[in-house]
């Protein structure tokens, strides 16, 4: 996971200032040290780490703890608030034009994870209830076409191209396709090379003019760390950079990049990569990482996950049937699909406050599911209905198409069991008939 071990150092660092009355100059010196080193071995540039430590010091020292905080939840109220401020502050929004299409490109070296992130950026902007195309103007890289291609399908968007012919005059090509065809956003996928050389500019330039886009996104690749800083600061003195999308977060990224691009380039963190999977892609949002690395939790993305996951429609169809008490596993099997849909259960799990540093050393079993979807779907649509009927050679024949064990099928129908009863004891309370779950 990112920032895991940022985050256990950082912590460990600030829970040596709990129980004291008052933030000594020495005791938060001493704290500091810790995460001035947490910070470098981060890879996070030095003059940033150098410069937060200095900010966080300033208001710490001296200053008597509000009666509502502790020492240690007055300097983690701070930390927060300084680790929020140099990643930006807040979550900076695509901005658009004013005729069609909006032209977003994006840059960035090769390998930086851009065909990939082009496909998930037209999948999120999809949907907000948008149209986009892609255009395919990476004629170097071996298989580029084809790979934005499959990526375009996968997320129901389509690629316009057209071979190796010059970048610059496939994109005016790609912007009149785009007005032809009623698609509202076009994004640019650009060639990029292992290194910056003048080769590169000089095309990256030409594409520019041709395309005059309205903002130009430069992909980043979490995982170069506190290098990330020099290649956005290149892109930017050739191109004039819009903003960033780091990819690659949600793999052993230490944090150099998120926490040092923003404040050396100024330029904002728009979207981060967290994941191999098409949909994997969230807008960045500073105060929320750095609640993450602090270990205190992102409810607010949580919840976001769960509202975009969960169907308000079978959320009523779920609730009706509960309160007549007819459940099935089907109903089962639908909210584990549902489930699915919000992410890997350890993503999920760290986003609850105080949990993420616990599932350090936990292993967190994201096939978990897979199991018992086997098993309800080995069933016949009678025995989902009603599996009281399941009697001992039903459930042996489950197991054998399931490739599992008759224990397993005993153990799914006491977890259904178990989630009926459980339901049986939500009581619907208030004008609008919301459930409540009552304390046991």
């Amino acid at each position: 996971m990112a920032f895991e071990g940022l985050s256990e150092k950082l912590q460990g660092a600030l829970r040596k200032l709990t129980g004291r009355g008052r933030l000594t100059e020495q005791a938060v010196r001493d704290a500091l040290r810790e995460v001035r080193m947490a910070l470098l071995e981060a890879d996070v540039n030095y003059l940033v780490a150098k410069e937060f430590c200095r900010r966080v010091q300033e208001r710490c020292v001296g200053h008597d703890i509000l009666e509502s905080l502790t020492p240690g939840q007055q300097v983690l109220k701070i930390v927060n608030e300084e680790m929020t401020a140099i990643m930006g502050g807040q979550n900076a929004r695509l901005t658009w034009s004013s005729g069609v299409p909006t032209v977003f490109m994006l840059c960035g070296l090769q390998g930086s994870g851009k065909t990939t992130m082009a496909a998930k950026l037209a999948l999120w902007l999809s949907k907000q209830g948008k149209k986009p195309m892609l255009a395919a103007c990476d004629i170097y890289r071996p298989a580029a076409i084809t790979q934005l291609q499959v990526l375009g399908g996968q997320v129901n968007c389509p690629v316009f191209e057209r071979g190796t012919q010059d970048p610059a005059v496939t994109v005016r090509e790609a912007i009149e396709s785009a007005r032809y065809y009623g698609r509202d956003v076009l994004i640019i996928d650009t060639a990029g090379r292992l290194h910056i050389d003048e080769v590169l500019m000089h095309e990256l330039e030409r594409v520019k003019a041709a395309a005059r886009p309205q903002e130009i996104l430069l992909v980043v690749d979490a995982m170069t760390g506190q290098d990330a800083v020099n290649v956005a600061k290149a892109f930017d003195e050739q191109l004039s950079v819009d903003g960033i999308l780091l990819t690659k977060l949600d793999g052993d990224a230490r944090g150099g990049a998120a926490l040092s691009v923003r404040e050396v380039t100024g330029k904002p963190i728009k979207f981060s990569g967290i994941g191999e999977k098409i949909a994997d892609i969230e807008p960045f949002h500073p105060e929320r990482m750095s609640s993450r690395i602090l270990g205190m939790g992102d409810m607010m993305t949580l919840i976001e996950k769960a509202q975009e996951a969960f169907d308000e429609g079978e959320a009523d169809k779920l609730a009706r049937k509960v309160k007549t008490k007819h459940l099935t596993l089907d109903d089962f099997l639908e909210q584990m699909q549902q489930m699915k849909k919000m992410g890997s259960l350890q993503s999920v799990l760290s986003m609850l406050p105080g949990i993420g540093a616990k599932l350090k050393d936990v292993e967190v079993d994201d096939n978990a599911m897979k199991k018992p979807e086997a098993i309800i779907r080995s069933m016949t649509s009678k025995e989902r209905k009603n599996p009281q009927i399941l009697n001992a050679s039903r459930r042996k024949r489950i197991a054998r198409g399931s490739g599992t064990t008759v224990q397993d099928v005993n153990a799914l129908i006491r977890q259904f069991d178990q989630a009926k009863q459980m339901m049986a004891k939500m009581q619907p309370t208030g004008r609008h008939g919301r459930m409540r779950v009552p304390f046991m």
